[in-house]
């Protein structure tokens, strides 16, 4: 499933979180690269333990919880710190599948990486290139969200970010372990969520409601993974 998810941040949240970004420290972005991903691999980042890195991440985490939207979608059960990237002067990242286990730095956790997830800081308007191609079964896809937009796609979608020819492109990019593993089972779970909520909508009191939603919930359980 790829989705959309309009709005993560307000433009004033944007807007604060850019002026952190800007007085922040970047460093070679292969500190956090697989093997094979390091070699096409051509970005700066804020380092893991970076403060700023750190208060952004918890601000990007706390408004996802208010999402319902991410987290009909998601099912998270984990989710791996946000990191923050960015590209300028030709920067790119060539093909490369997301690896299926992160390790949280400095703890004993690890996240397996169901799902991809990056938030843009920079509007498409302030920058040429940098769009985001995730091929999947349906085709070829190029991403180039608003600022404070996100999108949510399987990591294990082969990916990669074309080179910039001017501007810059910020964003946070992160993974989520989800409750339902298979990509699949996560994707009939929403589209039944989401006509739930249209049904309830348009009809509050039809019987199918309490039907469809007692159907939800169990094939959430045979299909979790907590």
């Amino acid at each position: 499933m790829l989705l959309h998810i309009p709005e993560v941040l307000s433009t004033d949240q944007v807007a604060e979180s850019r002026q952190l970004l800007e007085q922040a420290v970047w460093v070679d972005g292969r500190v956090t690269a697989g093997h094979q991903s390091a070699k096409t691999k051509d970005n700066t980042q804020l380092s893991e333990g970076d403060p700023t890195a750190k208060q952004l991440g918890d601000f990007i985490l706390a408004a996802l919880e208010r999402s319902p939207l991410f987290m009909a979608a998601a099912l998270p059960l984990k989710v791996f710190p946000p990191l923050f990237n960015r590209y300028q002067g030709g920067q790119s990242f060539g093909n490369h599948v997301d690896n299926a286990i992160r390790q949280v730095t400095g703890t004993p956790h690890r996240v397996r990486t169901d799902l991809s997830a990056t938030l843009f800081f920079s509007n498409p308007d302030e920058y040429e290139g940098g769009e985001l191609v995730i091929e999947d079964t349906y085709g070829v896809h190029q991403i180039k969200l608003p600022a404070g937009h996100m999108i949510l796609y399987p990591a294990s979608s082969l990916h990669h970010v074309r080179p910039i020819t001017s501007g810059a492109r910020v964003a946070s990019f992160f993974w989520i372990q989800s409750m339902v593993r298979d990509d699949g089972e996560r994707t009939l779970l929403f589209d039944l969520d989401m006509s739930i909520q249209k049904l309830s909508g348009e009809v509050p009191d039809h019987p199918s409601i309490t039907e469809l939603t007692s159907l939800y919930h169990n094939l959430l359980r045979r299909w979790a993974d907590v």
